[in-house]
């Protein structure tokens, strides 16, 4: 257990650094990959906290398909992000004031694997008690997924895939309007001389213009 919490602690920490390093770099190569060192540690504490199935998306879509999408937008943008120029005092101090609530509400819950806390003894003896005898299905969050909550995986998957097929739409360049190069004045004055000249060339002498 202690050790346990060690790597958590650990894991949180570099979460912390690779999370003020996103906010204070300007380069865009970095954040991306810095990006995706963040959904891997992510993915990490999730393993250690026994969530395997979490962290196995974590990793496939924060730190694989999302860290590939962006690094083919690279192409497309400039490699530097623009200084801002005006520093909102009070979005920073909502963001603390919202994560000081959020720490203060994390001392309120139960103890790690506590199996009398409320989210234990609503529906999950009834997953653990059905998932082998009436569904014939031995892990039990493959039976909570595929089965108790089928349609809402259904529709996180269609989720899924409808935003990656956005992104690579518009990587592909489909959604792109035609660009229309503006004329020049002096290309639009030398094309009405060469008009007039070539009127005048064909009309003949004796009649009138």
């Amino acid at each position: 257990m202690m050790a346990g919490l060690i790597i958590n602690i650990f894991l949180l920490a570099l979460l912390v650094l690779i999370a003020v390093m996103v906010l204070r770099s300007s380069r865009l190569y970095a954040v991306i990959v810095m990006s995706g060192a963040y959904s891997l540690t992510s993915a990490a504490m999730f393993v250690n906290l026994d969530a395997v199935d979490v962290a196995f998306t974590e990793a496939a879509v924060g730190a694989g398909i999302s860290t590939v999408l962006f690094l083919a937008a690279m192409a497309y943008v400039p490699a530097d992000e623009k200084p801002s120029q005006n520093r909102n005092l009070l979005a920073g101090l909502i963001c603390v004031g919202a994560g000081a609530l959020l720490l203060l509400a994390v001392f309120n819950l139960p103890t790690l694997g506590d199996p009398m806390a409320p989210v234990h003894q609503h529906v999950a003896p009834r997953y653990l008690a059905e998932s082998g005898s009436a569904l014939q299905i031995p892990n039990v969050v493959t039976t909570v997924l595929a089965s108790y909550r089928g349609f809402d995986t259904l529709g996180e998957t269609i989720v899924v895939f409808t935003a990656g097929l956005g992104v690579l739409m518009l990587l592909a360049g489909f959604t792109r309007t035609v660009r229309v190069t503006p004329v020049s004045s002096k290309t639009a004055s030398a094309k009405k001389l060469a008009g007039r000249s070539k009127k005048s060339s064909a009309t003949p002498k004796g009649s009138k213009a």
